[in-house]
């Protein structure tokens, strides 16, 4: 039986929906009632892993371990979860990281770093820095190799994996990440106007307007200037031609612009607006423009894309940087996939089959490492 994006799309937004009225009603936010509806999934014992809540640091995380008996260390992954670094926990993406863990066989810790808009950029970032810091000091508590860890995130997850991934390729006192798994990443906010931000805005799960809506909320915890950053009119015209070598419709292959895709001018940009979202151009928050000397040390990476998603070409253009810069870049597009549908892999009659290949993809890459 096929079920449409449609269907999928009113499961997942209905909470939003439901939020905003309670929210109008001043009974609660919506932001609240939708973590609440988020954090009610718990799931029963699974007879293949040891489940355990830990602290990282000052950081919550959740570890998922094989119980069956191993002859050697095995694999490390460092999860980082979607949700625009506003929503998403430790439960949303629990049936996701049992499988990852029982399928790979690797021993997966899940990250329950701070959220926007309480807490602001860089707060997930340093928290996904620390536990993954942590992780890599204490390995041998967990049996894991030192020579297999890798890093992985989904959306906004996959943004903060990145991140994490560039910051520790420079650390010689740390073990060096095997990996870093991106899956459909946000990976930069000067462009909002890309190929695949026109073609699919209006498409779920993830619409144009709320991609930059949820950047701003993770830099300044409110969505101040969404006008001018969705036009363009938010970074400098000499800044946007600094990053037009890495940002740019023109790295993006042909086949992907004959949905449609209808050039912009550059817009002028006050230093008023500038100055309320300058901090886009750090790496740290936008990977895709770290300098080529960053890039250069990357590990071996898989990059995950949807071809009805606005960070589709976010993708693509990092795949491009990482391969200009001789890292090896394993790349499954999902011709018929849409953002968040990773997470629908085992949702009952919304299970999506592109969301089962693109899983089985993922864990794939992992057993190959």
């Amino acid at each position: 039986m096929h079920f449409k994006t449609e269907d999928f799309e009113l499961s997942v937004l209905f909470a939003f929906e439901q939020g905003k009225i309670l929210e109008n009603f001043g009974i609660c936010t919506q932001v609240s009632f939708v973590r609440y509806v988020q954090g009610r999934k718990t799931l029963g014992a699974d007879p293949k892993l040891f489940i355990k809540d830990l602290w990282f640091e000052k950081v919550p995380v959740r570890i998922y371990q094989p119980k069956a008996p191993s002859a050697s260390q095995r694999r490390g992954v460092m999860f980082f979860h979607g949700g625009g670094w506003v929503f998403g926990s430790l439960e949303t993406h629990e049936e996701l990281c049992r499988f990852i863990a029982r399928e790979s066989e690797s021993v997966v810790v899940s990250v329950g770093y701070r959220l926007a808009p309480e807490h602001k950029y860089p707060a997930a970032y340093e928290d996904c820095l620390n536990a993954s810091q942590h992780f890599l000091q204490h390995l041998q508590h967990y049996g894991v190799d030192p020579a297999r860890v890798t890093v992985c995130g989904d959306s906004a997850g996959g943004n903060l994996a990145a991140a994490v991934s560039q910051t520790l390729a420079g650390r010689s006192d740390l073990p060096r990440l095997r990996a870093q798994i991106l899956i459909y990443p946000g990976l930069q906010a000067l462009d909002f106007n890309l190929p695949s931000y026109q073609q699919n805005r209006g498409v779920p799960l993830l619409f144009r307007e709320r991609a930059a809506f949820y950047m701003l909320q993770y830099l300044n915890g409110n969505a101040t200037k969404l006008e001018e950053v969705l036009e363009g009119s938010h970074i400098p015209p000499d800044i946007k031609l600094k990053y037009q070598k890495w940002v740019s419709p023109d790295n993006i292959p042909e086949e992907f612009k004959v949905r449609g895709y209808k050039p912009r001018v550059l817009l002028d940009c006050t230093t008023e607006v500038y100055e309320t979202v300058k901090r886009f151009c750090e790496p740290t928050l936008c990977p895709l423009l770290a300098e080529d000397t960053i890039i250069q040390q990357l590990p071996e990476s898989f990059i995950l894309t949807c071809e009805y998603d606005v960070l589709r070409d976010d993708g693509l253009l990092y795949k491009k940087r990482l391969e200009d810069n001789g890292v090896q870049v394993t790349w499954y597009h999902l011709e018929d996939g849409f953002h968040g549908i990773i997470n629908s892999f085992n949702s009952g009659w919304l299970s999506f089959p592109a969301g089962k290949r693109g899983l089985d993809s993922i864990v794939n890459f992992l057993r190959s490492l």
